[in-house]
């Protein structure tokens, strides 16, 4: 008996001893946190209204997104019949749907060739954003555009250096125009001493 009642002493003045914490743990967890200085509050808007997805996004996945059968035609000199090769591209929503990357495969004059590129919409530009390098090149490929919903129609222009005229660059207008959802046809213009020419199409067919 003795020894149940020390026990029960013991239970009840740990738990006595208890309150005061707990009501302190509360008591701090109740107090509101310091106000945030505005100019702080106002970066963290901000960066989040910078890298939240938005619907821009989403059509990009839902224009690009899957695997593609492709067919190129491309014109090295404009007098002469074109090249023509079949490849592979697979793109897919990366980085939380921020953005699209394609990696492609084909020929390029009887030499494998490889492609990665990255499209993603920039919501603090504005714009729509394209990279491309490939196994052919050591340079990267920049370009921003807009899309037209009217025509369902994206428009990027950059430009690339001219290999074949040390610092100078060539002017590219890229056109993607999307067919329906399972066709989009992109169109590669370049600008040779003032005059424009297409020198390449990708028709892109989403495999079954």
């Amino acid at each position: 008996m003795q020894r149940i009642t020390a026990t029960g002493a013991a239970l009840a003045l740990s738990f006595a001893l208890a309150l005061p914490l707990s009501a302190q743990e509360k008591g701090a967890q109740d107090k509101q946190a310091p106000a945030m200085p505005p100019e702080m509050k106002a970066m963290m808007e901000a960066w989040e209204k910078a890298s939240t997805p938005g619907p821009q996004h989403k059509q990009l996945a839902e224009h690009f997104a899957g695997t593609w059968t492709t067919r190129q035609t491309m014109w090295m000199d404009p007098s002469a019949p074109p090249m023509n090769e079949t490849g592979k591209a697979v793109s897919t929503a990366i980085m939380g749907g921020r953005h699209i990357r394609m990696d492609f495969s084909s020929q390029w004059m009887g030499q494998p060739f490889e492609g990665v590129a990255l499209t993603s919409y920039d919501n603090v530009r504005g714009k729509y954003v394209g990279h491309w390098i490939d196994s052919m090149s050591t340079g990267h490929f920049l370009a921003e555009g807009d899309y037209d919903p009217a025509t369902k129609t994206y428009t990027f222009r950059g430009e690339m250096p001219d290999p074949m005229k040390a610092g100078k660059t060539i002017a590219v207008r890229e056109v993607i125009r999307i067919v329906d959802a399972d066709h989009h046809v992109m169109e590669w213009y370049e600008n040779h001493d003032g005059k424009e020419r297409k020198s390449m199409v990708i028709e892109y067919a989403r495999a079954k």
